[in-house]
């Protein structure tokens, strides 16, 4: 990838870095562990691309 990107993908890859971080810890104790991660956040860096 270029060293020097573009505002809107620079906007979207900070997006995405925030929502594939993990779900609170309050919300893991409300559900009684059934919620542990965000579909957003099982997306690999080098398996699968944002759109550009």
């Amino acid at each position: 990838m270029a060293r020097n990107k573009s505002l809107p993908k620079k906007l979207r890859l900070g997006k995405a870095k925030k929502i594939s971080g993990n779900v609170p810890t309050w919300v893991v104790q409300k559900t009684k562990g059934k919620v542990r991660w965000t579909p957003h956040s099982r997306r690999h860096w080098r398996s699968q691309r944002i759109k550009s």
